[in-house]
């Protein structure tokens, strides 16, 4: 009973902030790589090696931590994924700031998915959400959660563009210290998003409706 209580009595958006270890696999990678690269040096072979090093491990420790506690595999190869480009790519251009890109990319790709899949109604929100408190897909058959995902899957498209728009100019001028401090400016976004989506659901959703948990069911559906 306690591990199903405590999933169901937690925050149904609490996932997506990741607790304790989103915030330290957003700020420690890139402030690990920074710092290690510039603490050698700098312009140099070596520290842009051991700074990829510091990265690498830090991401595998992570999934580590991820896989042993029997989290969802494709996350963890998707975080593993972007540092192995971000590292592959620095190591082709010699470029610390270049580790970056790969984040860049998944930034735009991630808003493109959103939107996409709001066009097609099936707002991305929903589809994480929906399995984490419980009702599956069941959310697509009430018309007023399918338009209260549709409305926050928004400011997730929001969120990845600043994310990339962020990323860009502070990679084009080498600002190493900058993208350093990026993962923990970008997980306050993440919270500020988050806060902002659930607000949104909520004012969405009409007057008398049982919430996220309870999908009501259109007598047409059923």
């Amino acid at each position: 009973m306690s591990s199903g209580a405590a999933q169901s009595d937690a925050h149904p958006l609490s996932a997506l902030i990741g607790g304790v270890r989103g915030a330290l696999e957003s700020i420690l990678p890139p402030l690990a790589f920074v710092t290690t690269y510039v603490a050698l040096g700098g312009d140099s072979e070596e520290a842009l090696t051991w700074a990829i090093a510091a990265a690498v491990v830090l991401a595998l420790g992570f999934a580590a931590w991820r896989l042993a506690e029997r989290k969802r595999p494709t996350r963890v190869l998707g975080s593993l994924l972007v540092v192995a480009l971000g590292a592959y790519i620095a190591a082709r251009t010699g470029s610390a700031a270049a580790f970056f890109w790969p984040r860049v990319l998944l930034n735009v790709l991630s808003a493109l998915a959103f939107a996409v899949a709001n066009v097609f109604r099936w707002p991305l929100l929903g589809v994480i959400i929906g399995p984490i408190v419980g009702t599956g897909m069941k959310w697509r058959k009430d018309p007023d959660l399918l338009r209260a995902y549709s409305r926050a899957s928004w400011l997730w498209v929001l969120l990845n563009l600043v994310r990339a728009a962020v990323l860009f100019p502070l990679i084009e001028a080498n600002a190493l210290w900058g993208l350093a401090a990026s993962g923990a400016f970008f997980y306050l976004l993440v919270l500020a998003t988050v806060f902002a989506s659930w607000a949104i659901i909520k004012k969405s959703l009409p007057e008398g409706h049982p919430g996220i948990r309870q999908p009501r069911i259109t007598r047409s559906d059923m």
